[in-house]
Formats: structure tokens, sequence, C-alpha cells
């Protein structure tokens, strides 16, 4: 059929078959992408049925009185994208800023209007029937409406270098392709950021001189279904609105229609206008969004101005307990999750550190409970994100195996050395990668077991003491302590590891790399001294040519253009950002035939000692009585082991991380001492975790949605758990030992990077040093952290001044011959938090680390209005609700 309004063009109303009823809309949505967001995961916790993502589309009627035309103006999922016509784009997503009076205007207008719930309607045609049964329409007036409304609109698709706009209302021909406009809808690079599922909500608005008075109309299709081209996106449509009306001042339907919108793209309005039942419960709908407005005030911000989204979306458990409520009766205290109220760390009711009462109980129940998770550490490694992870963290680890060899080699002159780190570091990693209840834990040297190796050494040669005998008798004690530390779960004791003790230990073993990599490359300009400006070995030529000042001459090469990139080519360049880098700087190292020093690695297969075996003789030359004497020392390095081992297993293993197979504290443990037992017996050196590598490995085995809808920053999904990789990384350190052609082209200068680089990545993370960065800051300059917000700025300068204190002791005590002592003092970490207590506040507490077990037992209704201190204000639940909840100790590899 052919209608025609006065002054138009003719135009065909859209057949049958273009409209797609939704089980015969293909599946083809892209790839599912993860969008579980905050709203996700609270309705899921809140037994709230998840509904669909809403993509809303603003049509703007336009040209009146010439040549009337549907033309895409805006659309919505989560935030605004405005089309920007002379531009040829969409505007960057941002926050929606509308007016008042036209959230109240549109009310006015839907309360007098057309409110059509479950509609049956199966096509457009349909649709617009059952929108313009008006009475107060004349016939011709809505045969004109009808007509109109069925007219195509006209859409911008933005793809891959090529910007199209289609759709147009001019003159068909006959044969025009029907189907064409879905083809183009099919090609729209938006649908792949949509998550199957995913349905379509559309308001025109507009000013038509023929009508009389507004006509506003809002309708719930029963099913939804495709509505030919009437959204840019083939999407089966569930909600349409309708805002037309005679001339008026200003943009009042525009910004009407962008009401309509914002109204939609809200997660909360969409739960209850799906659920409503009659016109009262959409104005109540509204009237619950229009109570949550903020206003600001006029002629204090730039109404043009766009607010970005923000960087974490806010939690909605709060409004969607309170629509439960209305809805169902449900009479809930007001509830916040431990993450929404800024408390991080392990829970003290997780089963990893409830006490059995029984011998080895804690090791038994960890066994049990990673055993179900066995086949899936591995088949969960078949990812290529797993192979990246594997080439940084391997370079990581000989780095650390050749660094800490040498050191080892240096202190105890010859005992030990390269080879037997390599060897320790395959064999002992491998094993604790099987085994282990956390095999993301990385087992290496680590500098306090060093400077305890050195300690031992210098005595056994002060004594005239046969060093590797001895070395055993201390081993064996060790294991024996830490066995009998397993036996009566001692681990339980982690819960006193707060984040204060977490972020001295951090900052410690961060400041250990960065010093161990500055000074390491401070020696390399000694032996390789840098060479001056105008060798040809540079590609930099800087000169003084004369009164016209320096010249630089570079070689450049443009840039690619950022369209002509897949979105999974960036992808993968992120993902291998620390691997490129790597090859690379090796790259250039042998094009341009640098002077470095490259990588060593041992081209025989034995000890490094002559003379010695495999095995290492339990007595030697030493008295038998020094075998019981080694426990004193061994005391002491089985606190050193217990605070290096569960510390790192506590950052590890913090709830933000979402890990979903679980901690494994007593089974750790238990591994570290017998491969304690297993090093000592072969002389190799004695290894722990290494805190800033395993973080780096963790780091590097993120999972975040794939796509996102736009505006929306990539979720952070939890970690990739599994043995592989770790397990693939110790067996390469092995085979390194037989690799020694390929690996000595790689410069040591490379390697000191990355050690460098993994420092200051894990010091700079910490919430210390943002503090640190607060003692040399003007007030004025301040960032607005939220602890500033609720402690006194001088009792976050005396916080942060006691760590700085006991940071520095134990850096000194380490560097003295008084390391001796040094795991009582990592010990003494806990006591000096214990005694905080008597200085702070348990509210300035909380803020500025975290409540100790005993304090929120003995005062449970303190920690609960700690918890809930502004229960009575919605400004400061907005603080916390825009909190991240991602982990606060990481270390970036992207």
């Amino acid at each position: 059929t052919r209608m025609k309004l006065p002054g138009q063009k003719e135009f065909e109303a859209p057949s049958a078959h273009e409209n797609v009823p939704v089980g015969e809309l293909g599946s083809g949505l892209g790839p599912s992408p993860s969008t579980d967001g905050p709203s996700d995961t609270d309705s899921r916790e809140l037994g709230v049925p998840k509904d669909p993502l809403l993509f809303i589309q603003l049509n703007e009627l336009l040209g009146w009185p010439q040549a009337l035309e549907w033309r895409e103006t805006g659309r919505w999922v989560l935030f605004e994208e405005k089309l920007e016509v002379d531009a040829g784009r969409w505007s960057a997503p941002h926050v929606p800023t509308v007016a008042l009076p036209s959230f109240q205007n549109l009310r006015s207008l839907l309360a007098e209007g057309l409110v059509l719930l479950d509609c049956p309607a199966q096509s457009l045609l349909e649709l617009v029937e059952q929108v313009t049964r008006v009475e107060s329409l004349s016939p011709e007036l809505r045969g004109q409406l009808q007509a109109l409304l069925l007219q195509r609109p006209q859409h911008y698709i933005q793809t891959t270098g090529t910007r199209l706009c289609w759709g147009s209302t001019h003159q068909r021909k006959s044969s025009y392709d029907e189907e064409a406009p879905l083809k183009e809808q099919h090609q729209n690079p938006l649908r792949q950021r949509l998550p199957p599922g995913a349905e379509a909500g559309t308001v025109l608005a507009g000013e038509l001189g023929s009508l009389a008075q507004p006509l506003g109309a809002f309708v719930r299709l029963r099913d939804p279904v495709v509505l030919g081209p009437l959204t840019e996106v083939p999407l089966p449509s569930r909600f349409f609105c309708l805002l037309l009306g005679p001339p008026m001042l200003a943009k009042g339907y525009h910004e009407m229609g962008r009401a309509a919108a914002v109204l939609l793209s809200d997660p909360q309005f969409q739960w209850s206008v799906r659920r409503a039942g009659n016109l009262h419960d959409l104005l109540a709908a509204l009237d619950t969004f229009l109570e949550e407005v903020t206003v600001l005030p006029p002629g204090r911000w730039d109404p043009t101005a766009r607010i970005p989204p923000p960087t974490c979306l806010p939690s909605q458990h709060k409004r969607l307990l309170s629509q439960l409520r209305e809805v169902k009766g449900i009479t809930a205290p007001h509830v916040t999750r431990p993450e929404d109220r800024h408390r991080h760390g392990l829970q003290a009711s997780s089963p990893e550190l409830q006490r059995t009462g029984r011998l080895f109980g804690g090791l038994v129940q960890d066994v049990r409970r990673k055993a179900s998770w066995y086949p899936s550490d591995f088949l969960d490694a078949l990812h290529p994100q797993c192979f990246s992870a594997v080439l940084y963290i391997y370079l990581a680890t000989i780095t650390n195996a050749i660094t800490f060899g040498g050191l080892l080699g240096d202190a105890t002159n010859g005992a030990q050395g390269v080879l037997e780190s390599f060897l320790g570091t395959a064999v002992v990693g491998a094993a604790f990668c099987l085994t282990a209840g956390q095999p993301l834990t990385i087992l290496s040297s680590t500098g306090p077991v060093l400077v305890f190796e050195r300690l031992l050494f210098s005595f056994s040669r002060d004594y005239s003491l046969d060093y590797l005998p001895f070395r055993l008798w201390v081993g064996i004690w060790v294991a024996t302590f830490c066995l009998v530390l397993v036996a009566t779960e001692a681990s339980v004791l982690v819960r006193y590891f707060t984040r204060f003790t977490e972020e001295g230990f951090c900052a410690l073993i961060s400041l250990i790399f960065i010093y161990d990599a500055v000074g390491k490359m401070l020696n390399l300009a000694h032996a390789y001294p840098i060479q001056r400006p105008g060798s040809p070995a540079y590609g930099c030529l800087c000169q003084y040519p004369g009164t016209g000042g320096n010249e630089s001459q570079w070689t450049r090469t443009n840039p690619k253009d950022r369209d002509d990139i897949l979105i999974m080519v960036r992808k993968v360049l992120s993902d291998f950002s620390s691997v490129l880098a790597i090859l690379l700087c090796c790259g250039l190292d042998a094009f341009l035939g640098l002077a470095t020093p490259k990588l060593l690695v041992p081209r025989e297969f034995k000890p490094t000692l002559p003379g010695r075996g495999w095995l290492v003789s339990p007595f030697g030359a030493n008295p038998w009585w020094l075998s019981v004497a080694a426990a004193l020392p061994a005391l002491l390095l089985s606190i050193l082991i217990f605070m290096d081992q569960q510390i790192t297993a506590v950052i590890l293993n913090r709830v933000e991380y979402r890990l979903r197979k679980g901690a494994g504290f007593h089974l750790d443990l238990f591994c570290v001492a017998m491969l304690m037992l297993l090093t000592s017996v072969l002389g190799l050196p004695w290894y722990v975790s290494a805190t800033v590598i395993s973080l780096a490995h963790m780091d590097s085995l993120r999972r975040e949605s794939r796509a996102c809808v736009p505006g929306e920053p990539p979720s952070f999904l939890g970690i990739r758990e599994q043995r592989l990789t770790g397990l693939v990384v110790f067996i390469l350190t092995g085979v390194s030992i037989f690799l020694a052609p390929v690996l000595k082209f790689i410069p040591m200068p490379v390697l000191y990077g990355i050690f460098l680089y993994m420092g200051v990545a894990a010091l700079s993370s910490i919430q210390f040093m943002k503090r640190v960065q607060l003692l040399l800051m003007p007030a004025k300059h301040q960032p607005d952290l939220l602890l500033l917000r609720h402690v006194p700025l001088s009792r976050v300068h005396l916080f942060t001044a006691i760590q700085l204190s006991c940071l520095g002791l134990l850096w000194i005590i380490k560097s003295t011959p008084a390391a001796i002592i040094f795991p009582l003092m990592l010990l003494g970490l806990v006591g000096v938090r214990k005694a905080l207590e008597w200085v702070f506040s348990p509210q300035e507490l909380l803020w500025l680390d975290e409540l100790m077990p005993e304090e929120e037992r003995s005062n449970p209704e303190k920690v609960l209005e700690l918890e809930h201190p502004f229960s009575g204000s919605d400004s400061e639940d907005s603080e916390l609700m825009y909190q991240p909840k991602a982990p606060e100790i990481n270390i970036s590899v992207n």
C-alpha cells in the first residue's frame, strides 16, 4: 500500500516480513561478553531475576513544515551518546543531564496519554494501529499519523573506516529490496558489543503542526519483536514511547524524549516498569526516580559540559532492596556487604581460617577442598592469556634465579651458585605448583632468606664449621617446626595480618627489588661505560650547529590509524605488552650491536662447589651435637619462613581478587616444609613465596569482560586460577640450563628492568605510598581520598609516620649484623599493629587499616555501628558505592 501526507512524497508501508519475531531473529549477536556489573551481582544476591540489557534509541521528528523525516539523534545503554551531525560521528558516552521541567512535562503527558502494558502487537503496523486509537484524533489525522509513524527513520551507522547514513525518506523504486535495511542493521558494529538477549526501547519525539494538543503514548510489548528498521540495531523491541505535539518554545519535545530515554536506561526504573500493572505503577516508578535525582544549581556549572562515566559504577544494592520491600513487603535491615563498606582482606568466616580442633585437621580440609578443583586447574589454563603469562613470569623467574644465584654465590663463597639456583627453582617450583593449595604462588629466593643464608655461612666460617652439613640440620629442624605449625593449625593466625602488616612487608620487598635493580645497573655503568654523543652506535645524534640552537635527528614513523586496529588485535597487544617490550629491547640491542653484558647460564650440569656430590653429608667435619644446636637458628628461620610465606598468601588470597577455588594456607605451608627438607638434602637454595613475582603472576592472569557496552569500563571478573602456567614456567627454567646458546643474547639490563618495573609497580599500588605522598603535598593539592573525609589529616600523618619508622627499622636491621633478629622484627609488626589500638580509635583504624578479629568479637555492636556510621545519609553511602572493588595491591603488566 502507498500512503501520503500533504506536502510529502510517497513512501511505502513496511511489509510484514520486515517485522521479525524474536524466535526468528538469529543468534548472531556476537560473542557472549560478561556484562555482570554491580546491579547484576546485587540482583543475584537478593534473588531478583536478571532482566535483559536494554538499548534505547531516540528518533526525532524533523523538517516541519516542509519535509518531515525521522532521524536518530541519540542512543543509550548505560550512558548517553549524541549524534554530532557536523562532525559525522557519535559522541563519547557520558552521563546524561536533563532539566527537571522535562521530567515534569513527561509525567503530565503520560498521565493524560495512552499507556498500553503487555500489548499483543507482533509488527510495527499493528503497534502503530494500537497507538493511534485515540478518540481525539480524526480519521484523516489518524491516517496521516499512521503514515508518519510507518516512515523509515534515518540512522547513522559508523563502521570501521566507513561512515554510512541510510534509511532515506526519498521516493523508492518498486524494485527496492525491502530487506536491505535489515542487512545494513546487521553490519552495525554496535551489535557486537551488546550481549545476547538484549532488547530495545524506542522513543519517538517531535513537533507536528497538524496536532492541536500533545499526544503521548507508552507501550510495553507482551512479546518483544523486531520492528523492522525502527532501531539501528536489529533487536527485539520491548518498549515504545511516542511524544508528539504542536510546536512549542525551545526544544520541549526533544528534551522530553531525552528524559524518557534516560528513564528507560535506569536499571531500577526498568525493573519497575517491566512489572508495572497499570498507569499508577508507571507513574510511581517515575516519581521514585525523581526522588533520587541530584540537582545541579544553575550558574554553577557548564550545561554544555559532558560528564564522563565514573570509573566504578555504584552498587544498586540499596535501591533493589527498597523496591523489593515495596513489591514483596520485605522488612529486612539495612544490609551492607563488607566490600561496600571499604573493608578488604580475608573474611573471618572463611573456612580456611576455622580451627578444626584436630591434629592436621586444617591440612586435611585443604586437601579435600582442592582435590575437587584439581582437573579444572589444568583445563582452565587452555587460554592464550596463559601463554603471555608464561613468557612474562619465565623471564622474571630466570632473572630472579640468576640475580639471587649470583648473590648467593658471593655470600657462600661458591658453596652454592647460579646452577643450584636454576635447578632448585625448577624442581621446587614445579613440585609446589603440582601439590600446593594456591598454585598461583611463585616460589623463589627472597631477600630476607638470602640475608639469613649469609649470616649462617658467616657463622660457619667464623667457627670453622662445615657449612652445608650445618645447613642441612637447620633445614631439617625448620621442616620439623613448620610441620608442628601445620599440625596445630597455626595458619589461622593470619587473620591478625592486617593491611598494616601486609603493606609494610610488601613495601620492604618492593624496595629490595628496586635497590637491587638500580644497584646492578649502576655497577654496569662502571663496567660498561656509556658511549659519548657522536658514537655511530647510537640512533640519536645531537649536535650544536651554531647560533641556530640544538638539533636532534630521529627516525620517525607515522602512527597507524587507530580505526584500522581491530579490537582483538589491541587485546593481544595488551596481553603481550611486557613480552613485546622485552623482545623489542633485545632486538634493538642486537641490531645496534651494543656492548652490554648478556645472560650467563651454566653450561655444565654439576655442583658449583668442586668435589661435592648432589647429596649433602649429614655431619661432614662437624661434631654430632651441632645437629641439636641447629635448632636455635632454625627457630628464627621458621618464624621468617612462616611470616614470609603466610603474608604473601594473605595478600594473594584477598577477597578483592574474587578467587573461586579458595586458599590453602595449611597445605601451602606443608609443601614449603617438605621442599625445605628436599633442598637442604640436595644443597639447593631455600625457597619461599616471592611476593612481587607472585603478584605479577596473578595480575597477568586477570580476567576482564571481553566486550562492554558504550561507556562501561571492562569489569574485573577475577583471576584465571590454574596450575599450568607456573608449572610450565618452572619447567622452562630447568630447561634453560641447556638453552645457553639462545639465552646468551638476552641483555642483563633488560632483566634488571623487569626487576625495577615489578618493584616500582608493586610499591606504587599500595595505599601506604599514597599516604606518604600526602606528607609532601600541600593540603590544597591533596587528592580527594575517602579516608581524608573521615580521619583528620594529622592522624593520617601519624599513622604513616609509624609505618615509615617500622619500614626503616626493618631495612636497617636487614642491612646490619643484627639481621639475625630480622624474623622477630617481622613478627613484631603484628605487635605494633596491636599496640596502635591504644593510639587510634576503631573508627580511624577502620579507614586507615582493618580491625583485628579480637576487637570485632569483643565489640560486635561497635563494629556494626562503624560499618553503618551514616545509615541515615545517602550522600555518604554514595561515596562508598563508587569505590572500586579491584585489588589494592597489584602489579599491572599492561
